[in-house]
């Protein structure tokens, strides 16, 4: 018997077939998920391990802050307890004046008594003896070691300071060298002599329509392409109501109207956007709204090939903002750029690399 042109051997076959494909798939779902379980395993000791550095350095900053407080504690008690010595002497002779001036008073209602002036002698010399070795000026901190203990904690501070967030230092050690490639640029997009900054022009220039050059999308991109390792930039967006960054593979549509010539809106490019106070970051044209309503002056691009990762940074405080993970790149990776329409007037400023470097900076 056949069966829509296929006998039963072919339908047996086919059916096999499926079974095996199946077992194939459902093989490769139960590895990615041990994969998951690996990542999240990895990521949760990573975690405990760095937890576990910063509480070491917490303890070990607590028992010097104890050792430094119990120094000055101890100098502080040592003065107080001299002053108290100081001040019982003072006690005890306004005692004896007292009873002095009690035994005289006594001595004044009996006429015939004849007063010792040799014992008042006696008495203003221990009085002043005891004025001038009791002069509170002669005890004192130690106010010079003091200073020199807190001109060392300010010292710990500006190292701690300079070596965080740990993290910005990391990042910034991969900062790459980029600039823009103006043949790339769409027309309505001035690209500055040292290629670091794209600012968007309502004239439509006249330039070589070269196979590279975006003609609908106010795209540019770097010149440099980067195939491995990690990589950072940071981009000024100060003063902007409106612009596109990220990374793409050179393969991104450069002519027409495809949505795949915008920045995240195919599979060649990674992108965040700010436009009318929100931002999105946008990969195969599937958006992701970013909770965040500040206006950003630099947002950071970190790329890194080894874990297929393209992350976007608010600069300033390293704060995250968004990653997306590729797994693998399958291309070399280039800075890109929209600046954006003049959104109304209010879009005037340049978009420009931080730190970049002109092509002729080594002519």
């Amino acid at each position: 018997m056949v069966v829509g042109g296929n006998t039963p051997e072919t339908l047996e076959k086919h059916h096999e077939c499926l079974k095996k494909q199946r077992e194939a798939v459902k093989y490769r779902l139960k590895k990615l998920a041990a994969r998951q379980s690996e990542i999240t395993k990895k990521s949760s000791v990573i975690r405990e391990s760095i937890i576990r550095k910063y509480q070491e350095i917490q303890t070990v900053l607590d028992k010097d802050l104890r050792i430094t407080l119990s120094h000055l504690e101890m100098e502080e008690r040592a003065a107080v307890s001299a002053l108290d010595g100081l001040m019982e002497r003072n006690c005890s002779l306004i005692q004896e004046i007292e009873q002095d001036l009690a035994r005289l008073t006594v001595a004044l209602n009996q006429v015939d008594t004849e007063p010792d002036t040799m014992e008042d002698m006696e008495t203003v010399e221990r009085v002043m003896d005891l004025l001038n070795s009791t002069d509170p000026s002669r005890v004192s901190l130690d106010e010079a070691k003091a200073e020199q203990i807190l001109s060392l904690t300010n010292k710990m501070l500006l190292l701690i300071c300079s070596q965080t967030p740990i993290i910005k230092k990391l990042i910034n050690s991969y900062s790459s060298d980029v600039f823009l490639d103006p043949e790339t640029a769409h027309p309505k997009l001035i690209i500055s002599p040292q290629g670091d900054s794209a600012t968007y022009t309502d004239t439509w220039q006249q330039l070589p329509d070269l196979p590279g050059r975006f003609d609908t999308t106010l795209n540019v991109i770097s010149l440099q392409g980067f195939s491995f390792g990690r990589h950072y930039w940071e981009i000024d967006v100060t003063g902007k109501t409106y612009w596109e960054l990220g990374v793409t593979y050179p393969t991104i549509p450069r002519k027409g109207t495809t949505e795949d010539c915008w920045l995240g809106r195919g599979a060649e490019s990674w992108c965040m956007e700010f436009f009318d106070g929100e931002y999105t970051a946008w990969h195969g044209g599937v958006p992701h709204q970013l909770p965040y309503t500040k206006r950003f002056c630099r947002i950071g691009v970190l790329c890194s090939f080894p874990a297929g990762l393209v992350t976007f940074l608010e600069a300033d405080k390293m704060i995250p903002l968004f990653s997306f993970c590729a797994g693998t790149f399958s291309d070399c990776l280039h800075l890109a750029l929209c600046p954006g329409h003049d959104h109304n007037g209010n879009n005037a400023k340049p978009i420009g690399i931080c730190n970049a470097i002109s092509p002729t900076s080594d002519l």
